[in-house]
């Protein structure tokens, strides 16, 4: 049941939505016969940000959270040859799959996987040498690693952070959850009020999946002159 869009919408939304081929079709197909429980996007955000790639066209793309390597090898399939993506996971039994998945799929060459806690990794990436930083951690951390994907963010580029309205909760008081959702829930709404207030960023919240966010980076000089 879904706790942000109705069900009969999110049902029509998924029967749009065309299945992958390979790999990407089995890790689907797991997960929607219970035999696993691997975190990856919901069908119509990976239209979603489908969309946005063949829009944006980007070279790099940086991603926060690994999993089990389903977004890598989505996105990888929308860049250009000469693309690349650069992936952040901090679990070693997520980072083994992932590593297989790739291997099965072929990507490769087009994805790398940095080992370790991106709160460590962030601070040593170049600034601006991303076109697109696609954000799929703990929430909690949506905030503090903020500052970093805009740092690493090219101006023009755009910034996807996927769960943002966790099951609906943000939009709620937070006395309406349990005590051990309240930090996220104070986060989460920090974040969002940061993206959606801040200069650097021109941004909107979409309500998809468990929600996604979108923001441009702004050209800040163009727009102080």
């Amino acid at each position: 049941m879904s706790e942000v869009n109705y069900d009969y919408i999110v049902q029509y939304l998924r029967a749009l939505h065309t299945p992958p081929e390979d790999i990407l079709y089995e890790i689907e197909l797991s997960i929607a016969r219970g035999e696993q429980t691997w975190p990856i996007i919901k069908p119509e955000v990976a239209d979603f940000i489908k969309v946005l790639i063949t829009m944006s066209q980007p070279k790099r793309i940086l991603e926060i959270g690994t999993a089990v390597g389903y977004s890598s090898i989505f996105m990888s399939r929308l860049i250009a040859d000469d693309g690349h993506i650069t992936t952040i996971e901090r679990f070693p039994v997520m980072m083994e799959k992932a590593k297989k998945h790739i291997k099965i799929a072929g990507a490769q060459n087009k994805i790398t996987i940095l080992e370790g806690d991106a709160k460590d990794i962030l601070g040593t990436l170049e600034d601006e040498s991303y076109d697109i930083v696609f954000m799929d951690c703990a929430k909690g951390q949506y905030i503090n690693f903020l500052p970093d994907c805009i740092r690493t963010l090219k101006t023009g580029g755009i910034l996807i952070t996927d769960n943002v309205l966790h099951k609906g909760g943000v939009a709620k008081s937070r006395y309406h959850l349990e005590r051990r959702q309240r930090t996220s829930h104070t986060r989460l709404r920090e974040f969002l009020w940061t993206i959606t207030h801040c200069d650097e960023l021109t941004s909107s919240v979409v309500p998809i999946g468990d929600g996604v966010s979108i923001s441009y980076k702004n050209d800040l000089k163009e727009k102080n002159q």
